[in-house]
């Protein structure tokens, strides 16, 4: 899931370079959410990874 954070976040540099700010703010948007579905998904593996050890 990183990953498509950072495929969406590339993106979005690549069209704000070309001055395509309407899928910029898409890109970037979606590659905000995401990475933050990854860090909830990373903090709960971190959970339940330490009670069952």
């Amino acid at each position: 899931m990183l990953k498509w954070s950072f495929i969406f976040l590339i993106i979005a540099l690549i069209a704000a370079v070309f001055g395509f700010m309407g899928i910029v703010s898409a890109a970037a948007g979606i590659a905000k959410v995401l990475f933050f579905v990854f860090i909830v998904l990373f903090i709960v593996s971190l959970f339940t990874g330490r009670s069952r050890a």
